[in-house]
């Protein structure tokens, strides 16, 4: 399971700038990776982990502008598909998982 965060946060004045600096630094202290600007990516292993990262970004919502939280299954995020320009580019593969045996 993957958690996309997008985001829409104002930058207009430097408290602005720096609630969204503190937002984006969570995001990356929780685990997410950009892909693109305003675009964070997190997998998770199962629907409960994902919950509990969801709950975490809610916590540190900036007071202002707008964020969209969605959860898109595997096969979901294998079928997104990348261009740079007009060359495509397949979608990375998930971090392994954990194996302890």
């Amino acid at each position: 399971m993957w958690i996309l965060v997008m985001f829409d946060l104002p930058v207009d004045t430097k408290k602005a700038r720096k609630d969204y600096a503190d937002f984006r630094k969570n995001l990356v202290q929780d685990g997410f990776t950009m892909l693109q600007y305003s675009v964070y990516a997190r997998h998770c292993a199962s629907e409960e982990n994902a919950h509990v990262h969801c709950k975490r970004v809610c916590s540190f919502l900036p007071p202002e502008g707008e964020v969209r939280i969605i959860h898109v299954t595997e096969k979901q995020f294998e079928k997104m598909q990348i261009f740079f320009g007009k060359r495509r580019k397949p979608t990375p593969p998930p971090p392994a998982q954990l194996e302890l045996f």
